[in-house]
This record gives C-alpha cells, structure tokens and sequence, in this order.
C-alpha cells in the first residue's frame, strides 16, 4: 500500500534517485557530445582561417587534439565499465540502481 498525501501525490521515495541519475548521466553524455562537435567546428575553423601562421596552426591543432581525446577517454571509461562487468559477472554495471532489501 502506498501512502499518499491528501493532495493525492505520492511522496518521493528512494527509487527516485535512480531516475534522477539516470537523466543526469544521460544529459552529461549528450552534452559531452554537443562540446566534442562544438570543440571540432572551433578546431577546424581555427585551422581553416590560420593563414599558415605556425602559433595559430598550433592552437588549432591542440583544440582538435584535446577535443578527440575528450571523447575517447569517455568512451574508454564506458567500455572500462562494460569491461568490469563481463569480467565480475555483474549485469548491468552502466545501470544505476539502489539496493532494497525487505
């Protein structure tokens, strides 16, 4: 049976959390891949417009470096999870969930 206030709502319980996690961990990845294609447009132009200057060139390419190498540390530290997983035998290690025990 579940409690609910005389509004009707029902108050938010520690599962929630889950939920809560989840849309964040989600929205921090889709914005970690909006600031990789902002990060490559910025590279890319910086390059485009270095007009052969040898210190412009070089901030271009540390811009295009350090945004390549953000996303695959992200996707290095996905798989590092995956790979906790397969190896301990743990389902769904990606998936935040609070214990319950009754």
């Amino acid at each position: 049976m579940e409690f609910t206030d005389p509004s009707g709502q029902t108050p938010a319980q520690l599962k929630d959390i889950e939920v809560v996690f989840s849309n964040i961990v989600g929205a921090a990845i889709a914005l970690a891949g909006i600031v990789l294609f902002i990060m490559l447009v910025i590279g890319g132009f910086k390059y485009l417009t270095a007009g052969g200057e040898p210190p412009k060139i070089e901030s271009a390419r540390k811009t295009l470096t350090y945004a390549i190498l953000g996303i695959v540390f992200i996707a290095l530290s996905f798989l590092f999870l995956r790979f906790i997983g397969v190896f301990t035998g743990v389902q769904d290690i990606t998936i935040f969930k609070i214990f319950q025990g009754n």
